[in-house]
């Protein structure tokens, strides 16, 4: 298989974080590909229950490994169980109706799954405690998901033959895995923090085997962009306005760097649930702090145009109807830049 091209947006492009209020997989599809038609993603829709959260759903494309679902939420277990079943019948319900809307598309089509870091620190061993907990763990579960990802990525494939593939790897835990801020199942201790070279050899790794251009997303306020940057990611997802101000500890030039040597940023910028202090319908106000960063990174503001807007985090928690308003400015917020992005 050839090396996969590096992820270069076209102007005014703009998609979903993943998940999406809602139980019915048809409509949710039918939103996405009508409101982000330039970069469509297979909707995530936790409403419907265990096995349709982030980690259940990743837990259904692993490979020799097996789960159930316990009060202390996902577990690794010697054989399979209804849990993993109801999680991997989800899955292709949702994967049967992207093939539906999609089979004849040509261009990108963005997937979701739970990055490496973030499962090893909210899936649990037999014996309780998460798999972060256990490097030999760590490594079996990496190598399954990996495998379980290259046979997503190729029954994709064959479902979407036009479409251009890009995976995005969720990571809200690495920040945390790197801190030292996992717990234990009794939450009196806390796991020493993942050296930053191990976690990069991981997700280079993982990033190498994929053949596809990898989207990192990760909404906290400090994400290590540096790290995947290293790691080789060719996307960035992040919540732009809960970036800080100064960009300190170094966070503004390694994105800065990363931009400059062409990783793609997908930019949260619209509110991702309905809030009396932010406003759904306002294209200009919603890309300026994205604007700002710019400027603060010293960046051409032509590149702008090649910025992904999407929503600051998944929608679980929204209204439909706010779900749909807010891909809806994404859009128009994304025309707004490839129109005029120095405002």
């Amino acid at each position: 298989m050839p090396e996969p091209t590096a992820f270069r947006p076209g102007t005014g492009w703009s998609t979903g974080v993943g998940s999406m209020p809602g139980t019915d997989p048809r409509e949710a599809v039918a939103v996405v590909t009508g409101e982000a038609p330039r970069l469509p993603h297979l909707p995530e829709l936790p409403g419907r229950g265990p096995g349709a959260d982030l980690v259940g759903r990743a837990a259904a494309l692993l490979v020799d490994l097996h789960v159930d679902l316990q009060p202390s939420g996902w577990r690794l277990v010697d054989r399979p169980s209804g849990d993993e079943r109801r999680a991997r019948s989800f899955l292709a319900q949702d994967l049967d109706e992207m093939e539906s809307a999609c089979y004849g598309v040509v261009g990108p089509v963005k997937v979701q799954v739970c990055g490496p870091w973030t499962l090893a620190a909210a899936l649990r061993l037999t014996r309780g405690e998460p798999v972060l907990s256990d490097p030999g763990a760590v490594r079996d579960l990496v190598a399954s998901l990996t495998e379980g990802l290259l046979s997503h990525l190729s029954d994709l494939r064959g479902r979407m033959p036009g479409a251009e593939l890009v995976l995005q790897l969720d990571e809200p835990s690495l920040p945390a895995v790197l801190a030292g801020g996992v717990l234990s199942s009794s939450g009196a201790r806390a796991f020493r923090p993942v050296p930053t070279t191990t976690a990069e050899d991981v997700l280079r790794g993982t990033v190498e085997a994929l053949r596809v251009p990898v989207v990192v997303h990760c909404c906290a306020d400090r994400p290590p962009v540096g790290l995947l940057h290293r790691a080789g990611v060719h996307g960035l997802s992040l919540d732009v306005t809960v970036l800080p101000r100064d960009l300190g500890d170094g966070l503004g030039d390694e994105l800065g760097v990363a931009v400059e040597a062409g990783v793609a940023l997908l930019a949260g910028v619209v509110p991702a649930v309905r809030s009396s202090a932010t406003a759904v319908s306002d294209p200009a106000g919603t890309v300026e702090p994205l604007r700002r960063l710019w400027h603060r990174l010293g960046l051409d503001p032509e590149g702008l145009r090649r910025v992904v807007v999407t929503p600051t985090c998944g929608m679980a928690g929204a209204d439909p109807g706010h779900a749909v308003a807010a891909l809806r400015l994404a859009a128009a917020a994304a025309s707004q830049l490839a129109d005029d992005p120095e405002g």
